[in-house]
């Protein structure tokens, strides 16, 4: 009898254990960022009920003309007010590629309709990425929004390489241009994969006709440039035009995966790297201070021993390192710079360690194409 009730006990231990565990992975994507539910869940919790709530909620959040807005928590339960707001505003501007928008609720929505064959989320991808094909620029370009913000935010008309908006955009279309498995329950069609790789390779141009050329040769890029000339250009007033040591690893990055590369491409590569070197900064690390009054403080700490480092901008003239507080003034230093911006932003990166890492083996693997 003892023996009896001791196997129960286990039992039923073992089967409580399970069903909260699985009750725990049912709730826990709600506690997870929306980047992290669109494209990090496990593959069958694409195929659930929980999946099915997600993606009406990015339905109704689609825009008319096929993107959505940023930084927006779909995953989220929408009261009614904030349906009716997303019915009421589909044709309102907003739409957007920054932060990851529009290419991570596509991404979603190919996940889910692999699982649930409901045609509405094949609908709405198809008008996501015709979105896409629409936005892009004669000279290959993305802006950040479209429509196009008016007045103090028309720099999101610019073409946008700032948060890795178009390289996002690029990783997305080589993706369906290549016709991977993620996407084949969508039947895309041969028409579409070709206008995927035409609006790809004509970024990969725009990546080499705007980069910048210092003291005669390639360098890398300004996080944001003219959409008509091609120049470096300002966004908000302390984003000055300027070499970006951040947003332009992700542009290299892209290049150095491209198979076969033309000559132009490898001679962009070169001159980046080259640009990257030329640039780094020894010695120094980031710290974080208390001052009396509680709040932080970051500050600049000698240390002969710390990683190397990049600014986020360089001056184009003399490509020198500058931060910026709001006023659009360029500064030598972090400590001269207010403390909303010397603390709410980030002006120091270790992004380009990773080209230099994967620089020798790209060499190697494309010595033919340097001859």
């Amino acid at each position: 009898m003892k023996l009896f009730t001791l196997t129960l006990t286990l039992v039923t231990t073992t089967f409580l254990t399970t069903l909260g565990s699985a009750q725990d992975k049912a709730t826990d994507y709600l506690d997870k960022r929306w980047s992290e539910v669109a494209n990090k869940m496990p593959s069958d919790w694409y195929g659930s009920n929980e999946a099915k709530l997600v993606a009406e909620n990015v339905l109704l959040s689609q825009k008319a003309i096929g993107g959505w807005e940023k930084n927006k928590n779909f995953h989220h339960h929408f009261s009614e007010s904030e349906k009716a707001d997303y019915r009421n505003n589909k044709n309102k501007i907003g739409a957007t590629f920054d932060n990851g928008a529009t290419i991570t609720e596509l991404k979603f929505l190919a996940k889910v309709y692999a699982k649930i064959k409901d045609d509405r989320y094949r609908q709405a991808f198809r008008k996501g990425l015709d979105y896409i094909f629409v936005t892009q620029y004669a000279n290959g370009g993305w802006p950040q929004f479209f429509p196009v913000r008016k007045g103090s935010v028309a720099y999101s008309g610019h073409i946008t390489y700032n948060d890795y908006a178009m390289v996002n955009i690029m990783k997305f279309l080589k993706e369906i241009g290549s016709d991977t498995e993620e996407y084949a329950a969508l039947q895309l069609g041969p028409n579409i994969i070709t206008k995927a790789k035409r609006a790809f390779d004509k970024g990969i141009q725009c990546f080499l006709d705007t980069q910048i050329v210092y003291q005669g040769k390639p360098a890398v890029w300004c996080a944001q440039h003219d959409s008509i000339t091609l120049a470096p250009a300002k966004a908000r007033s302390y984003e000055l035009p300027s070499f970006s040591g951040s947003e332009s690893v992700g542009i290299v990055q892209l290049l150095m995966d491209i198979d076969n590369p033309s000559k132009e491409i490898v001679a962009s590569v070169n001159g980046a790297v080259q640009w990257f070197e030329n640039n780094r900064i020894e010695g120094i690390k980031i710290e974080t201070e208390t001052k009396k009054d509680g709040r932080k403080n970051r500050i600049v700490v000698e240390d002969k021993n710390a990683p190397t480092l990049w600014g986020r901008f360089y001056d184009l003239e003399t490509s020198t390192i500058y931060f910026c507080s709001r006023d659009g003034i360029k500064r030598k230093s972090l400590a001269e710079i207010s403390d909303d911006r010397r603390n709410g932003y980030s002006w120091y990166t270790n992004a380009p360690e990773k080209v230099l890492k994967r620089y020798p083996k790209w060499l190697a693997k494309n010595q033919k194409s340097m001859n």
